[in-house]
């Protein structure tokens, strides 16, 4: 065979390599136009207490409004299935916190929802969630890795969500910052709003719905008042109740702040006693300092 015959071979070969190429990227490309796009909604729930909260009742306090979390998350999903026409939903991730990352009734609730994940971080003897953010990061990094989801819907506002952003994206993913609106100024971070791909805020009439003002419990203060001894006592009773609910972890982080309670705590101590004695404490300082005593006392003994 002469170097003619030989080359004509060299040149066939490379041809029928390169149709077969050719048929093999036709094939994954028939394959990839087959592939829904999927798009997955990840909520900072404290956020949306927080937001919701103060735009429709003017709190940001979880005890004085009840959230329809299940109706919102359906808003959610149909606002989706709007702006991502073309896309399938593969779930929506809810980020709450808990004490020792144990569910609440109601998050046992909305875990049990269709299409639901629930995702807890911890909360401290201040009640702010820890955690969270580094969460939402693992998930939405994990997910836009793996090709799980080409868009993400994150309804949230702080400035830490900046690294899940980057990162998602930096797999090909698009974030869609979704927000609530603030009745003043801003409640997301600027910085998070530059490195999204888009933005979206839901007003007043879309949150209205579902966040409902509690009505405030009323003691009939015509009754004598409870005596400083039976107050100091129910102060100690609520400290037992504490500490087996959050936890000496939680007593080491109060103990350095002697003699004052952080202002949620407070408020809670306040509300529950006024339960058990079934009597309005507010204008009774030497009532409520009492009560204050018979809770630290408890704790200290503690230690």
């Amino acid at each position: 065979m002469n170097h003619a015959d030989t080359r004509t071979d060299e040149g066939q070969d490379i041809r029928e390599q390169l149709d077969r190429t050719n048929a093999l990227l036709q094939r994954v490309l028939a394959e990839v136009s087959k592939t829904p796009s999927t798009h997955a909604i990840f909520v900072d729930a404290g956020y949306v207490y927080a937001a919701a909260g103060l735009l429709v009742t003017g709190t940001e306090d979880r005890r004085s409004f009840d959230l329809d979390a299940e109706g919102l998350i359906e808003a959610f999903i149909d606002k989706a299935r709007t702006i991502f026409a073309d896309s399938r939903l593969l779930r929506v991730y809810w980020y709450d916190g808990a004490r020792r990352r144990i569910h609440t009734v109601e998050q046992q609730s909305i875990a049990e929802l269709p299409d639901v994940k629930v995702r807890l971080g911890n909360l401290n003897a201040n009640n702010q969630q820890k955690g969270v953010d580094s969460l939402i990061r693992t998930d939405l990094e994990s997910l836009a890795r793996h090709r799980a989801i080409s868009d993400a819907a994150l309804v949230g506002g702080d400035e830490d969500l900046v690294s899940a952003v980057e990162a998602a994206q930096g797999y090909g993913a698009r974030v869609h910052l979704w927000g609530i609106e603030a009745g003043e100024g801003r409640n997301q971070a600027e910085p998070l709003l530059w490195e999204v791909d888009s933005q979206r805020t839901f007003d007043l009439d879309f949150c209205r719905p579902y966040v409902n003002r509690r009505s405030v419990t009323m003691y009939d203060d015509d009754s004598p008042a409870p005596a400083r001894e039976d107050v100091r006592f129910v102060g100690a009773q609520i400290a037992a109740g504490w500490l087996s609910t959050r936890g000496r972890e939680a007593l080491a982080d109060l103990l350095p702040g002697h003699p004052y309670l952080p202002g949620s705590v407070d408020q809670d101590l306040l509300v529950e006693a006024e339960r058990l004695l079934q009597h309005s404490l507010r204008g009774h300082a030497h009532l409520r300092r009492a009560l204050r005593d018979g809770f630290w006392q408890h704790l200290q003994a503690q230690f």
